[in-house]
């Protein structure tokens, strides 16, 4: 077997993979009483019978390759987003290239220092305070204690919990881990960065902030691997995206182009579990379109969205109650519901179709998830649970909408996708109207900040 991990200074790429794979073995979980001791003495008293169900034992494990056949190249400077499903093999992918775990198979190629920060407090002492963990960390992650004592104060100035610098950390919050773990980790200066899901822990602002250091990173010509759900916090900081499927390489290409097919595999694995033999109901597709009534799954602030849902009713349903939400990477953004509005049809039965329009969506750019369910009269029953069912994003240029606000790049990623239109009264008498309207879409001026 080849060497899973050697540097090659004269290659053109600072991470080469090539056939790697992971296999683990799943058996049985042990019964009570199958610990060690009782294996001793097992053991002890009939050897043989021992060994036999030490080998029965080995025939019922089942192989399972957490990442198969996994080959990349990664080039200096390059920002790569990671995506897939939960236990797709991505953070398999990162502990190998991170030296944690070793390869069943294949062989990684690396040239440069590397920084992991793959789960939130990795080589933290609960006993030790935050101030010690740091050198602790930091000496973990191949810092002199020389270099640490160098950085020290930008790491705490980063981390912002000054204030508990002298606790210990096994009193610290989640939120307060990442912050210390990040910082250290970023400070390392590393020619790879390694990330995956942990700045998930953080508020919004550290987050930011985080995101900010990683962009940074990118800008001075280092390599940064990035694993997120945070599909957009992806599309900010990369321009080419890796796709893990069942442990394996599904797409690799500009940033776009994967999260397009991504999302459509989503959707079409979601509408494949859209049917009720019970009811006799299957839904056959959920189409988006936009205003003009063409197919498509990116919109502009202000657009029409329309959802076509198209069924096949092998038996007459009384009265379905549908309910449609829109929810961005925050959380749900508004819905429609005819539990609540009382609009839905009096049967339903044979193929057909039901449309709902969303009208002017005030949405800010950003990725967002359609999700779906259908409940029967009753409503305590459910005919189609509440599940996903399509993508969209919604595309567009703040500025061109009348947001002039220094801080605007930082919109699309706000706790609030939403946007009603509102104005503000300042002190000095004037009024500011703001709203998603655009003079190109409308044919009428953009209102922020007619003076009244």
């Amino acid at each position: 077997m080849m060497p899973p991990s050697i540097t090659n200074a004269n290659s053109e790429f600072v991470i080469s993979i090539e056939n790697l794979g992971k296999r683990y073995a799943i058996g049985r979980q042990q019964a009570n009483g199958d610990g060690l001791r009782h294996a001793i003495e097992a053991a002890m008293r009939a050897p043989f019978a021992w060994l036999r169900s030490r080998w029965h034992k080995k025939l019922n494990e089942v192989d399972f390759w957490a990442l198969r056949d996994f080959s990349a190249q990664i080039k200096r400077g390059e920002v790569v987003g990671i995506i897939g499903r939960n236990g797709a093999g991505k953070s398999t992918l990162l502990k190998i290239l991170s030296r944690i775990t070793v390869p069943t198979e294949g062989r990684i190629r690396i040239e440069g220092r590397i920084a992991s920060l793959l789960e939130v407090g990795t080589g933290f002492h609960p006993e030790l305070t935050g101030r010690e963990n740091i050198f602790l960390n930091g000496a973990i992650l191949g810092m002199t204690r020389a270099e640490i004592i160098r950085k020290f104060d930008e790491i705490v100035e980063f981390s912002e919990i000054a204030e508990f610098l002298d606790t210990p950390v096994k009193r610290y919050s989640s939120g307060m881990y990442v912050r210390l773990a990040f910082s250290v980790a970023a400070h390392l200066e590393p020619e790879i960065l390694i990330v995956d899901e942990v700045l998930a822990v953080g508020d919004t602002s550290f987050q930011k902030k985080c995101l900010g250091k990683i962009r940074s990173f990118a800008d001075s010509g280092r390599t940064v691997l990035y694993v997120s759900h945070n599909l957009d916090s992806i599309r900010s900081l990369c321009k080419r995206a890796i796709w893990i499927k069942n442990g394996r390489l599904q797409q690799d290409g500009p940033v776009d182009e994967v999260f397009e097919t991504y999302f459509d595999s989503i959707a079409n694995e979601s509408m494949q579990s859209c049917a009720n033999h019970e009811y006799g109901l299957v839904i056959q597709k959920v189409e988006l379109r936009n205003s003009e009534g063409e197919k498509s799954n990116v919109f502009l602030p202000g657009e029409s969205l329309i959802v076509d849902i198209s069924f096949d009713a092998q038996k007459r349903i009384e009265r379905p109650l549908i309910a449609i939400g829109v929810a961005g990477i925050n959380g749900p953004c508004f819905a429609s519901n005819m539990l609540l509005d009382g609009q839905c049809p009096d049967y339903i039965e044979g193929q057909g179709r039901i449309r709902c329009t969303f009208k002017s969506i005030p949405l800010l750019p950003q990725s967002y998830t359609l999700k779906m369910s259908i409940r029967a009269t009753t409503i305590t029953e459910m005919i189609v649970p509440y599940r996903e069912v399509a993508y969209f994003k919604v595309d567009g240029d703040l500025a061109e909408y009348g947001y002039q606000g220094e801080h605007v790049i930082f919109a699309p990623q706000a706790n609030t996708p939403v946007v009603v239109p509102y104005e503000w009264e300042l002190p000095d008498g004037r009024t500011a109207d703001v709203s998603l309207s655009k003079p190109a879409l409308y044919g009428e001026s953009v209102h922020l900040g007619p003076v009244r």
